[in-house]
Parts: structure tokens; sequence; C-alpha cells
């Protein structure tokens, strides 16, 4: 069985899953991170980005202007399925390998995949959801990226809602509060995952 031991890491753009996955990679746990995956996939599939989009979003290095690229796809809902269609199957093989691997040492993992919920994708029971409310994301991540108020709002609102990501989640871990309540709140899941193995 894929992902035996797999804990899936979600939540939405500016909620501080990040901090989180480092949270629990501190307290031992293996992570898979899908954002990386995705990175090394766009760089390696570069000339296939280009054939798709055009050469103006590969830089001079050969690499995928990640920037302008973004902005595309948060504008534009045709060019954000067509980089769907090419980059997820591969994230996916990744991650499964990357899972197969682990799931042959018997301990639970963290696969952190932002977009968990949309894809639809991963066979993962347990789902850990990082909560903020949809205000304070807002706030966090204009100040975050440097963007306008509508930017960051198309960018939230290309994701599932982040009040139905909460329903959906099997543990919640609130981001609502400062860096030290986010560490608390984490070590309680890990506590939960730690004594339920």
């Amino acid at each position: 069985m894929n992902f035996r031991y797999a804990v899936a890491l979600t939540g939405g753009i500016a909620t501080g899953k990040s901090s989180v996955s480092e949270i629990f990679r501190e307290s031992g746990f293996d992570i898979i991170d899908a954002d990386m995956i995705v990175h090394s996939i766009l760089d390696r599939e570069s000339r296939a980005i280009s054939d798709i989009f055009g050469e103006e979003y590969i830089l001079d290095s050969g690499e995928v202007n990640r920037r302008e690229l973004g902005r595309l796809i948060f504008s534009n809902s045709g060019a954000k399925r067509r980089l769907e269609s090419l980059i997820h199957p591969l994230v996916y093989r990744d991650i499964l390998d990357k899972s197969i691997e682990l799931d042959g040492i018997g301990r639970r993992y963290i696969v952190d995949i932002p977009l968990f919920f949309e894809t639809g994708r991963y066979k993962i029971d347990e789902v850990i959801v990082v909560y903020t409310p949809k205000d304070i994301q807002l706030e966090r991540l204009m100040r975050r990226d440097g963007i306008s108020r509508d930017e960051a709002l198309l960018k939230i609102e290309s994701q599932i809602d982040i009040e139905e990501k909460r329903r959906l989640g099997r543990y919640i871990i609130d981001n609502s509060g400062d860096f030290e309540n986010l560490r608390v709140e984490s070590l309680r899941v890990v506590d939960t995952l730690n004594g339920s193995l």
C-alpha cells in the first residue's frame, strides 16, 4: 500500500506551512517537500515550459523565471491548467518514489503538499492543516511577497478556501498567533502522531 506511513501537511498560501514543516523536521520526522520537487521539475522541464508559454519565462541561466510564470498562472486559468497538466504527474511520481522508500523504514513521515486537496491525487488519510484566518493570511502574504491586496487575493483565491481545508483536515494547527504559539500547536500534533502509531 502506497503512503502507508504518510501524513499529509497542507494549508493555504502564507498560513505558515513551511515553519510547521521545519518544526516537524526538528522533531525527527522525514519530510517530502512538494515545493522543492516542483522547483526541481520546473528547471528540468524548462524546454517544455518554453514551448508552452514562450521563451520570456526562461532566464538566461536556463532556469524557469518562477516569478513571471507565477504571475501568469495566477491570472490565467487556462495557463494554470496547462502548467498543472505538465507538472502534477511528474511531481506525483517523484513523491511516490520517495514515499515507497520511507514506507520501507516503517515510521511516520510528512508529505508537505500545498495543493493536497486541490489535486486529489494523494491517497493519504491523515492530513494536517495549518490554519490561519483569511484576513491574517492576506496580510501576511502582502507583507511576505511585497504585493498588492488584489494580487494577494488572486493567489489566495486560486486555492480551496482555508475554512474548507480546515473542515477537511484531521489535525488542525492554528497559526493565528505568534511563532511561539505555532510551535506549541505543532508540537501538540507531533506528540499525538508519535503516540498513535
